[in-house]
C-alpha cells in the first residue's frame, strides 16, 4: 500500500512500518508536545512489538516518508480484542515540518481503505479533553469521527476521555 503526496518539490508515500523506521517514529513521538513520558514510553513500546513480533502482533503501523525514507508521520492502529470489525487507532503524529500539509490526513484514510479492505465496521479513537487536543478533537471531526462517550476525569481530575467513533461504510454499501 503506497499513497503518494507532495508538499513543495518532496513526494511523499504511504507504507508499512520497516525496521529502520524506529529510531525517526521514536523521535517523532519525543517531539510532539501532547504526548508526555508515559504516553512515549507506550508509544514506543507498541512500536517495538509490532517491529519486532509481527507475526503476533495485533498492532499495525503506516509511515508517510519523503525522499530518503526521512519520516514525515506515522499512524498506529490494531483491532480491539473480543469485537468484531471494531479496531482502535491508538496513535497519530505528524513531523513538526510536515504540519498542516495533508500528511495525517492521508494517514487516516490509508488506515480507513485497509480496515474497509478487511470488512471492518468501526474505528474508535480516545483523546484527553484538554485544550492542547483542541486541534485533534477538529481533525477527527472533520474526517467523520463524532463522540460516542465522555469518561469523566478519566485521566486526571478534569482530564476527561473522549471516545470518537467512525462507522466504516465499504464502497459497495455506499448509497
Amino acid at each position: 500500500m503506497t499513497k503518494n503526496s507532495m508538499q513543495g518539490d518532496h513526494a511523499v508515500r504511504i507504507r508499512p512500518v520497516e525496521p529502520q523506521d524506529r529510531e525517526q517514529i521514536c523521535a517523532l513521538l519525543r517531539e510532539t508536545a501532547n504526548f508526555n513520558a508515559s504516553d512515549i514510553d507506550i508509544g514506543i513500546e507498541v512500536l517495538v512489538e509490532a517491529l519486532d513480533h509481527p507475526e503476533t502482533s495485533d498492532y499495525r503501523i503506516l509511515c508517510a516518508v519523503s525522499a530518503g525514507d526521512v519520516l514525515a508521520g506515522y499512524i498506529c492502529y490494531g483491532p480491539i480484542p473480543l469485537t468484531v470489525g471494531c479496531f482502535d487507532l491508538y496513535w497519530i503524529a505528524v513531523a513538526g515540518a510536515w504540519m498542516r500539509s495533508g500528511i495525517g490526513e492521508q494517514l487516516l484514510e490509508a488506515m480507513e481503505r485497509s480496515l474497509i479492505a478487511e470488512q471492518a465496521r468501526r474505528v474508535y479513537v480516545d483523546t484527553s479533553s484538554t485544550n492542547g487536543y483542541a486541534p485533534a478533537h477538529a481533525f477527527y471531526e472533520k474526517h467523520g469521527y463524532r463522540i460516542v462517550a465522555i469518561l469523566e476525569d478519566f485521566y486526571r481530575v478534569g482530564d476527561h476521555k473522549k471516545i470518537y467513533m467512525k462507522e466504516l461504510t465499504r464502497p459497495d454499501q455506499a448509497s
